[in-house]
């Protein structure tokens, strides 16, 4: 949970500013994106497959240099 304390003589948008930049840091934004539709697990299994299949052949390419 991200929380915020105004700090003395700081304005509205100062505030709104920090908060934003506590969500993001969080992940809070990009967990509300990938929760916005169902995914099947198949699709999620796959998704990471192909994640770690990429990061291995990037692996493979840097060692080789």
């Amino acid at each position: 949970m991200v929380k915020l304390i105004l700090r003395e003589n700081e304005s509205i948008q100062e505030a709104v500013r920090r908060f934003r930049k506590l969500v993001e840091r969080s992940g809070i934004k990009k967990e509300m994106r990938r929760r916005e539709y169902y995914e099947k697990p198949s699709e999620i299994k796959r998704r990471a497959r192909l994640r770690a299949e990429r990061r291995a052949r990037r692996n493979r390419l840097l060692a080789g240099l």
